[in-house]
């Protein structure tokens, strides 16, 4: 990999033949595991400004340069997170000289608070070609990474690595973004809206319809005060809400609310594009829901291009197929599916195998199909199963012939993933027209039905059960290679929890995966199971955008219990006494046996009790030695599961109710801290 430094540049021909869509990454990491950016682009002219407002890509706006730049969304590695985009370098509009890579901090952090910031670009076929690591980023909260710009008709990068300290709108606007200082009409509704969610805090919390998801509105800054004088006699100001670019760009989403059914009994079903009651046996399954997903893929644009550009795919048009034939030794081979992409006469393709109802990736099934795609020069297999895939662990082992001139990339996607992206379009972010969204809301149904087999990761593997027998006779030894399958199918669980609850709120969700700054993920896993030998607990930590804390889930195998939990950090201003009625009157539609433990200075425990008990007398969860309140500890415990799989006893399914009972009981009810805004006032926002 070609290492680079700052002011360097290279032309990418000069690194790859496979240049025509390249993935760039850019990663960080920090001590707390909770440092974060976002990732923005900008795509300039001649003159070095945008030619209008769609050329500012960014998390309102996702996809620029008519689908050649899309932003893919953050990956959580072992040292922090990692932000993808892919580049259509093929497709991007001939106006385009120049392609700013950057990112950017809110709520008054630096980029100069993370570590391990760094750049990587790789060619289609998933190969690194270069790096770019930046040692000092200064106290800037808006940070270019690097450039991809055109010369002599040649695409070349420079590593760049300089900063703004007036963030996401500085960044904006020195690159001729049109920003907007004066609301629309929705976005004041939008605003006064937020603000009369959060005043006064004595205020009953927000009604929570049944199965329904609460939303956590958004904090909203005051107005400026009109002089000194009144400031001074009145309450404190509210600032102006930040600037925002403008794009006129229309989406379509569904409605939450279903609209009243026209049967005449509750028994009639509805009538569905994909029906999967019918559906028995697991080849059924398998090419029923090829089928379905391929075509929803390459009917609704935004979809496909969302499942493929992490791939490496273009964005042009896109044909699918099933149950292909193809020669191969004595007997022909018949992948499950294959998708085409073709763009400016050039055309992109992978062979697609599928696994349903939790069946397993055959070795000798994906090495066949990887040799006929790089005889006839594809290039990708994309697997796509019940499973998840981990860092730095293969689902299957393939051999790959180094001989051979053409790569084939190896690519894997899960079913949760796949309903992941459709709820993110049709319920959040919005496809072009309403025949799209309905497309997908089909499919949607179709993945979550029972018999569709297409559940995502629903098993813990045959190492569950004695694991957790040897647990509790303690006979279970560090070292065990049975309890490192118990850590790896966590860790799925936990990254498939995060994928759908971000689906159904709309939010980033991440798991936070503390670890020292270089160590390798069986490393760290190594040592995960070595700690459940020991004490008989698998831990985790998730990030929810938006939330005042980080949301621990553990899972007791000695006891039977699972602890979902939170830190909310104190006030800083106000008496102790006023501190814990604030947050009892703000846990109000709690369950009455939420545990809450008092945060003290140092390493000693606080007082604790139950949000039933604390309600009529809160002065019991001061300190009675006056300790000072950093904090508090909001838990619930619930009983686990004991089947290894996705059944009602199963551990699985308790684990999702478990959190979902938190958030939607819990930490909904909690105000977005001062100290973390939502990024809809800390940050500039699409109109």
């Amino acid at each position: 990999m070609h290492e680079m430094v700052k002011g360097s540049n290279v032309g990418l021909a000069e690194l790859s033949e496979d240049t025509g869509s390249v993935m760039v990454s850019l990663a960080w990491s920090s001590d707390t595991g909770e440092g974060d950016a976002d990732v923005s682009v900008l795509l300039l002219d001649g003159n070095g400004k945008v030619g209008n407002d769609a050329d500012f890509c960014f998390y309102n706006n996702p996809v620029a340069g008519r689908g050649s730049v899309q932003l893919l969304g953050k990956t959580p590695t072992a040292e922090g997170s990692e932000d993808r985009i892919g580049f259509d370098l093929d497709a991007v509009p001939p106006e385009v000289e120049r392609i700013v890579l950057a990112a950017s901090r809110y709520d008054g952090s630096r980029f100069g608070d993370l570590h391990d910031l760094r750049l990587t670009l790789a060619d289609g076929a998933g190969e690194g070609l270069l790096r770019f690591a930046i040692e000092d980023s200064g106290a800037v909260s808006a940070l270019i990474f690097g450039e991809i710009y055109r010369r002599s008709g040649a695409w070349k990068f420079r590593a760049i690595g300089d900063g703004y300290a007036s963030g996401l709108a500085g960044l904006a606007t020195d690159f001729g973004v049109d920003i907007d200082d004066d609301a629309d009409a929705d976005g004041a509704a939008g605003q006064e809206e937020a603000r009369e969610a959060q005043e006064p805090s004595e205020a009953p919390p927000p009604a929570v319809a049944p199965g329904a998801w609460p939303v956590i509105p958004a904090q909203a800054s005051p107005p400026a005060s009109s002089s000194a004088g009144a400031a001074a006699q009145e309450p404190p100001a509210r600032e102006k809400r930040p600037a925002r670019p403008r794009t006129a760009k229309k989406k379509v989403t569904l409605p939450r609310a279903a609209k009243k059914s026209l049967a005449e009994s509750d028994a009639w079903s509805e009538a569905r594009l994909f029906p999967a009651s019918a559906l028995k046996s697991d080849r059924e399954r398998e090419t029923r829901a090829t089928s379905v997903v391929l075509s929803v893929m390459a009917q609704v644009p935004e979809f496909g291009r969302r499942l493929t550009a992490a791939f490496g795919a273009p964005a042009g048009r896109m044909e699918t197929f099933t149950e292909v034939s193809f020669p191969h030794g004595e007997a022909p081979r018949r992948p499950d599916g294959v998708i085409r992409v073709e763009r400016a006469g050039k055309l992109w393709t992978a062979l697609v195998e599928t696994k349903t109802n939790g069946s397993a990736l055959k070795t000798d099934q994906v090495q066949a199909y990887m040799d006929i795609a790089a005889r006839r020069g594809y290039e990708a297999v994309i697997t796509l199963s019940n499973d998840v895939a981990l860092e730095g662990s293969s689902l299957v082992d393939v051999r790959i012939d180094g001989r051979r001139k053409h790569k084939v990339a190896l690519r894997h996607l899960s079913w949760a993933e796949v309903a992941h992206q459709a709820q993110m379009l049709i319920r959040h972010e919005g496809v072009g027209n309403a025949a799209h969204a309905w497309l997908l809301q089909e499919l949607l149904h179709y993945l979550q039905h029972e018999n569709s087999g297409c559940h995502g990761f629903q098993n813990m593997g045959a190492a569950w059960v004695p694991v957790r027998r040897g647990i509790d006779d303690e006979t279970l030894c560090q070292g065990d290679p049975r309890a490192l399958e118990v850590i790896e199918n966590w860790e799925r669980l936990v990254r498939q929890v995060c994928l759908r609850l971000g689906g159904e709120l709309g939010q980033k969700v991440l798991p936070v995966q503390r670890a020292k700054r270089g160590a390798d993920p069986h490393v760290r896993r190594v040592e995960l199971a070595d700690q459940l030998c020991a004490e008989g607990r698998l831990h985790a930590v998730i990030r929810i955008e938006g939330t005042p804390g980080l949301l621990a889930i553990t899972a007791d195998l000695r006891t039977g219990k699972l602890r979902t939990s939170i830190e909310v950090p104190a006030p800083e201003s106000g008496y102790p006494l006023s501190k814990a009625k604030r947050l009892i009157r703000r846990l109000a539609a709690a369950p009455a046996d939420l545990h809450i433990e008092t945060l003290v200075e140092g390493d000693g425990p606080g007082p604790r009790g139950t949000l039933e008990r604390l309600r009529p007398e809160p002065a019991d969860i001061l300190p009675k030695d006056g300790a000072q309140v950093t904090g508090f500890r909001l838990s619930l415990f619930k009983g686990m599961g004991s089947g290894r799989g996705n059944a009602e006893s199963g551990f699985i399914r308790s684990v999702d109710a478990a959190v979902d009972h938190f958030y939607a009981g819990v930490v909904v009810l909690l105000e977005t801290q001062p100290t973390r805004r939502s990024r809809t006032d800390a940050q500039t926002d699409v109109c």
